[in-house]
């Protein structure tokens, strides 16, 4: 098998940092880090910004908030700092942290530094070269589900985990900060997000768990070794916290894609490719892992499908006010859409998928 690492790019309009006060402030806050000699950015991803720091012998990736973004708890820097910070002694595929700075005269908002795991990621299409067959996806969606039980099954307190998040009463403040977003950020108006909305409101389960939670949980933040394709890391920690472990699977359901749903969907995600676990298989497979009952996954997976919906709302609002010049944000409004309609696909059919 060829091994496409996930590779930078040069920088995108508008998206450049300055790589002279980026060296001032460094000198000799990572004593392995020479002159940063090149700056490049990575291309996937629609919130915060990710580069590739080089001094010619060691790669670095900086992360810093989106431009014109003012969603302060989705882009935290010096929370996301702290996430991997608790995580570093506790779990063990995550990116080490290096160092925080809060100073926006460096590059003009807060930023973080962390090593670079090398590592194939998998994003809307398969990289060029790599061939990938029914078996790896079977391989890779199980990994992934028991992954994300893994991650569930964390120890809080002894971790100081728990001092991330407030479980108590964190569905409905959830449901309710989601709507809210929603309407903060809306330019069409979309019936079928406004009944999605409508019908979480009056579902809300009457019982929930404790867990820590990724939040984003899908193919594209996940490292895979060359090789194995085994897990290496998981990247994009910005809304991790403590909550209902249910809210979190049902996010990665949303975007869990299958082949028969939108386009819209399935041109973000490779799970609707043959060998991968349905969302069913999913539920199921998480269940038998987890232990736990999941009668309730049809309210989770609309949320999910919400939530998904209002993230590319929120991103594809910034596009419209010309935040951001990058034109695959043009686009984002069909998936807010294609989320709508798969939310109230599963009210109406009640399930989670084969709605088309």
């Amino acid at each position: 098998m060829t091994k496409p690492i996930d590779s930078a790019v040069e920088v995108r309009r508008g998206e450049e940092l300055d790589i002279r006060k980026l060296n001032d402030y460094l000198r000799d806050k990572i004593p392995s880090l020479e002159t940063i000699k090149e700056v490049k950015q990575f291309p996937g991803g629609f919130s915060n910004l990710t580069y590739l720091l080089s001094d010619g012998q060691q790669e670095y990736v900086l992360r810093r908030p989106p431009f014109g973004a003012n969603i302060k708890s989705a882009h935290d820097m010096s929370r996301e700092f702290r996430v991997l910070s608790l995580l570093e002694p506790v779990y063990n595929k995550i990116p080490k942290p290096l160092i925080f700075c809060e100073d926006e005269s460096v590059i003009g908002s807060p930023f973080y530094i962390m090593e670079r795991v090398k590592g194939i990621i998998l994003r809307n299409k398969i990289p060029k070269g790599l061939e990938l067959t029914k078996q790896h996806f079977k391989q890779l969606s199980h990994q992934t589900v028991e992954n994300l039980v893994n991650l569930h099954s964390l120890e809080l307190k002894n971790s100081s985990l728990i001092s991330l998040g407030k479980p108590e009463g964190y569905v409905e403040r959830q449901v309710e900060g989601w709507i809210k977003r929603y309407f903060k950020a809306e330019t069409d108006e979309i019936k079928f997000m406004n009944a999605a909305a409508e019908w979480m409101q009056s579902n809300i389960p009457n019982q929930s768990q404790t867990a820590f939670i990724h939040n984003d949980y899908k193919y594209d933040n996940l490292v895979l070794d060359p090789d194995s394709l085994h897990i290496r890391a998981v990247l994009d920690w910005e809304m991790a916290t403590v909550g209902d472990p249910l809210m979190d699977l049902g996010t990665s359901l949303a975007y869990w894609v299958e082949a028969k749903d939108h386009p819209a969907l399935q041109a973000y995600n490779l799970t609707w490719l043959e060998g991968n676990l349905t969302r069913q298989e999913v539920v199921e497979t998480y269940a038998g892992l987890k232990g736990i009952n999941v009668d309730d996954v049809l309210f989770y997976y609309i949320f999910g499908s919400f939530k998904l919906g209002v993230i590319a709302q929120q991103i594809y609002a910034r596009y419209k006010k010309g935040y951001t010049k990058d034109d695959r944000f043009a686009m984002l409004i069909h998936l807010v859409k294609a989320c709508g309609g798969n939310a109230m696909s599963a009210v109406k059919f009640n399930r989670i998928n084969n709605f088309y």
